[in-house]
């Protein structure tokens, strides 16, 4: 017999060889209908897997991630199949799980895919679910594996670097795949499948090597579920930043400027400076000062902080000037700067914690492949501050960080987040800088401080910053899609390499413990997010023009003028409209432009003084004052901009 522990904590007795299935069998009826995949010890195992040894079992179902991405994985599967039976001239290469659907990278040779192709690859798809195959795993010798694949080079490739006795094959209906395992118990369970689009992938993510075709495709358990995820995928592109971003002329890319270098225009630029204001305002109250540091450094600089041996063959080029040896580095991150300017004063315990933020801008050589908008750039400016206090004073500055990010989340409209503790690998070390000592005292530092402050958090391994473990913030936006946003940051180590010091108490030289934080964690990253959030509908008091006035004809553009000053002393941002062109027009303009007011102007309102009022999505507000309209714009923005 061996003895299975269950999530609650409860422990059951099997037959030795019983599987993950046989478990839920013995739960209830209920469950074995529905478990897709299972996890024995922290290793992804099939439903069929047989368990020979005392050991921890998780159970998955499709509302599990972990289900999903079994699902999706197997579903990869299935499409590969499909290819390689429509096209038998194609190779196939990987073919993973990812969010919200999977993709496989196949050679098609001389042939082309378009959309035109996606309904037969689709109907073929549904032809192989509907066999019910059964996914079952074996082991194969490296000989057998590349006598397989013997005139697919790019499989050849993949199967030279494993190791013999480690290869492993699933096998379902007539096909079989190069596959490390983590499938649904048969593919009758993929009931609706879609192809979402093609597109070019170099083979391995390298220019030099072929190009590739990556076709992207979903699958769910119901045909009404997949319905529902093309209906939010419809939303998505109408929220897409980089259209509503060109439709309110927020910012713009130029292949002379180069890709990844976003190009912000007036209407974008004072949106940021907004933004800007507001973190500004708050960080001013919580007792930051503002720094301002070059766009680039010497490269001795970034070897110290590390950053040049984790990242340096991945960034922008070091920059050699006439000085022979001399070399600058575009810069990657701020806190090197942020260490040198702590280190240009002698500091006592007196004096800490030191709070140095900056609206810094960095630069990484993201691959083409991977720029996407405004959320995968080469040039971004980070609301970067760091905080150098001492042992005692770590708790309550992580925390007064995390009262910070929540402030800005409350101001605009995020709501639905967990919190993330990222700890390091601990199978892994290599991947981290720094002593095991610190490394467990800034971990633990994190983890009561979440726990302090009631954060809805889970603790996820191995995603920690190669210098210290972090608290991220996982957002829900509008659409229930998730992004990292904000990052509190414990570092042991960059004070230990730049050599930070203060005096303390004892009149002995300490080591200060440094906070990294972002709340924004980019200016452009971070509004991308919140346009597809808003749908470019931003909260009252960030939007770009707050009021259009729309007079009826040019009888009345004095008086137009007169209520934008009125509203401009209320501290009101407004513009008035005085074109020849029907209010109809305008008004249709103003919406598209997602003004959240407009103000009617004709000969009625000019006679009593007054104004009329019409919001943004059709409401009429009436005929009021100017004086009764700036309460109402008042008391929104004070119900949605927090105070901290």
């Amino acid at each position: 017999m061996i003895k299975i522990t269950l999530p609650d904590g409860s422990v059951k007795s099997f037959e030795k060889d019983s599987t993950p299935m046989d478990v839920a069998k013995s739960i209830s009826e209920g469950l074995a209908r529905n478990v897709i995949s299972a996890s024995f010890n922290g290793t992804t195992v099939e439903t069929s897997t047989k368990l020979t040894t005392d050991g921890s079992l998780v159970l998955y179902t499709w509302t599990n991630d972990e289900g999903k991405k079994a699902f999706w994985h197997s579903s990869a599967h299935v499409l590969a199949q499909a290819i390689e039976e429509l096209y038998p001239k194609s190779k196939l290469t990987i073919g993973p799980a990812i969010d919200n659907g999977f993709y496989y990278d196949v050679d098609f040779g001389d042939k082309t895919i378009t959309d035109k192709d996606f309904k037969t690859i689709e109907n073929k798809m549904l032809e192989i679910a509907r066999g019910k195959h059964e996914f079952a795993m074996r082991s194969v010798t490296k000989a057998e594996a590349l006598s397989l694949y013997k005139d697919n080079e790019y499989k050849t490739e993949l199967i030279e670097n494993l190791e013999d006795g480690t290869i492993t094959f699933c096998d379902h209906s007539t096909f079989t795949d190069l596959c490390r395992g983590g499938h649904i118990p048969n593919t009758g369970i993929i009931k609706a499948v879609k192809i979402l689009s093609v597109a070019g992938a170099y083979w391995r993510g390298d220019e030099n090597k072929p190009q590739l075709t990556r076709v992207y495709g979903t699958s769910f358990p119901k045909q009404k579920e997949l319905t529902e995820y093309l209906a939010l995928l419809e939303e998505a592109k109408k929220r897409d930043h980089r259209k509503l971003g060109k439709e309110l002329e927020l910012f713009t890319f130029s292949q002379k400027v180069g890709q990844g270098l976003p190009l912000w225009l007036p209407k974008g630029a004072a949106l940021r400076e907004r933004l800007e204001n507001f973190l500004k305002e708050a960080q001013k109250k919580a007792g930051y000062e503002m720094v301002v540091t070059p766009h680039i450094g010497q490269k001795e600089l970034y070897v110290t902080s590390g950053h040049y041996a984790k990242y340096g063959e991945d960034s922008f080029q070091p920059i050699t000037t006439p000085k022979e040896g001399e070399e600058f580095l575009l810069k990657p991150m701020n806190c090197p700067h942020h260490c040198e300017i702590y280190n240009s004063m002698q500091w006592s315990y007196k004096d800490l914690p030191k709070r140095f933020a900056e609206f810094g801008t960095v630069y990484r050589y993201e691959q083409s492949g991977e720029l996407h908008g405004l959320t995968r750039v080469r040039g971004f400016t980070q609301d970067d501050a760091h905080i150098f206090c001492t042992p005692d004073q770590l708790d309550q500055e992580f925390k007064n960080v995390i009262d910070l990010v929540l402030y800005v989340f409350g101001s605009l409209g995020f709501e639905n987040f967990t919190a993330q503790v990222s700890l390091r690998d601990p199978e892994k070390p290599e991947k981290y800088i720094g002593s095991l000592e610190n490394w467990e005292k800034a971990e633990q530092a994190i983890i009561n401080a979440a726990k302090d402050k009631n954060l809805n958090y889970v603790i996820e391994t191995g995603e920690a910053a190669f210098y210290g473990p972090k608290l991220d913030f996982m957002v829900k936006d509008a659409l229930g899609r998730q992004w990292q946003l904000g990052t509190i940051q414990v570092d042991y180590n960059l004070p230990e390499r730049f050599e930070l010091s203060y005096k303390g108490s004892d009149n002995e030289t300490h080591r200060p413990v440094m906070i990294h934080r972002a709340p924004f964690g980019s200016m452009e990253r971070f509004i991308a997010i919140l346009l597809e959030h808003t749908g470019g509908n931003f909260p009252l008091w960030l939007m770009p023009n707050q009021v259009s006035i729309l007079t009826l004809s040019e009888k009345y553009e004095k008086y137009g003028e007169k209520v934008l000053t009125l509203l401009e002393n209320h501290e009101i941002r407004a513009l008035v409209d005085n074109r020849s062109e029907t209010i109809g027009k305008k008004i249709r303009e103003a919406e598209m432009n997602k003004t959240p007011y407009m103000i009617i102007i004709g000969e009625q309102e000019e006679a009593e003084n007054k104004i009329s009022v019409r919001q943004h999505g059709g409401e009429d507000l009436g005929t009021i004052s100017v004086d009764t309209f700036a309460e109402i714009v008042k008391t929104e923005i004070n119900k949605t901009k927090r105070q901290f």
